[in-house]
């Protein structure tokens, strides 16, 4: 279980009271209405000579700030009788992990461009980092071969380091030279076997025949069912022949057809061995599918509760309505105050 905060969201718990604002353009222009058409007592002197000698303060000018003090009180009051809050909803994910290990080929012959626009590792990381995406709250762990196996990232739900994990793979990259089946497979297994998973799961994708490491696909595929992994085996590569690129030191980068050498017979019988399936990528397309089928086959069950914690926030105006005020009721009986 995890807890996932979604977006804040800002509201009123008493909305109507916002239709008080429409007052204050109102007040503000009975206001204005007063000032200039409002009819003042006369005032009655013995003698006018010194009121002559009268003459305005600067400060006289700000008299109308009283009134904007006023209305900016009024304002910060209905939106505290609105009761603004700030409403922040979590969602409690429930979800049954599943433990992957994703096991891919780095031998040379990876290197063939019949997934265009792509070669075979190139697609392979492409769909592999797609099938992570998916994912909601399953260990993934990443295994690669060629003649020799290594585990280049143990199970982990860091996706995105799986992500420049992946992003880094090269074929032809291991020194060893060779496809070892069944040595990838028990590297995946060693990987899964003290895992506490509802399911365990090998994704394994090759693009040719076991032929290297000491040991046998089929006995490695029976350890891994004795343990409850499934294997899901993938053949990649056209059928037929696949153009290669090779470096000739005299033309410089050039194409061979090679000819494609998956071993379906044997990924069928691993897939059945451990209750699982064996699929046929024969282009980019049929790579995806396959990876889309994968992960309907083993989709985490996950249960969704919401619950919305709310934070008033009326004191956000109040407080200011109260400052305003008090400070009008102040400017209105010292510096701006009217003569009676």
């Amino acid at each position: 279980m995890y807890e996932v905060l979604i977006a804040p969201n800002f509201s009123f718990e008493n909305p109507e009271y916002l239709f008080l604002l429409a007052l204050i353009p109102i007040l503000a222009i009975y206001y204005l209405f007063k000032e200039r058409f409002g009819k003042t007592a006369p005032y009655v002197f013995a003698n006018i000579s010194h009121v002559k000698e009268t003459r305005k303060q600067k400060v006289h000018k700000f008299r109308h700030s009283i009134i904007v003090l006023r209305l900016l009180a009024i304002t910060c009051l209905i939106l505290a009788f609105a009761r603004p809050r700030l409403e922040n909803e979590y969602q409690k994910v429930f979800a049954d992990g599943i433990d992957i290990v994703l096991a891919i080929d780095l031998s040379g012959s990876m290197l063939a461009e019949d997934f265009d626009p792509k070669n075979r590792i190139n697609a392979a990381k492409t769909v592999a980092r797609d099938f992570i995406d998916q994912r909601v709250s399953d260990r993934i762990g990443l295994v690669v071969f060629s003649g020799k196996s290594f585990t280049q990232c143990p199970l982990t739900l860091d996706y995105q380091l799986l992500h420049r994990l992946i992003e880094e793979l090269e074929a032809g990259n291991i020194e060893e030279e060779g496809t070892a089946i069944g040595t990838a497979i028990a590297t995946a297994t060693n990987r899964l076997r003290d895992s506490n998973a509802k399911s365990k799961v090998v994704v394994l994708l090759t693009d040719g025949q076991n032929n290297a490491g000491e040991i046998e696909p089929v006995t490695a595929a029976e350890l891994a069912s004795a343990l409850g992994i499934k294997i899901y085996t993938i053949g990649a590569g056209t059928r037929g022949y696949a153009r290669y690129p090779i470096q000739d030191r005299l033309f410089g980068k050039r194409y061979v057809q090679i000819k494609v050498d998956v071993d379906d017979s044997t990924l069928t019988k691993i897939a059945d061995i451990t209750g699982a399936k064996y699929f046929r990528a024969t282009d980019m397309e049929s790579l995806k599918k396959t990876y889309r089928e994968i992960d309907e086959l083993e989709k985490t069950k996950v249960e969704v509760e919401k619950y919305t914690d709310y934070q008033e926030k009326f004191a956000v105006f109040l407080m200011p309505a109260l400052i305003l005020l008090g400070l009008e009721v102040l400017l209105a009986h010292t510096r701006f105050r009217k003569v009676p």
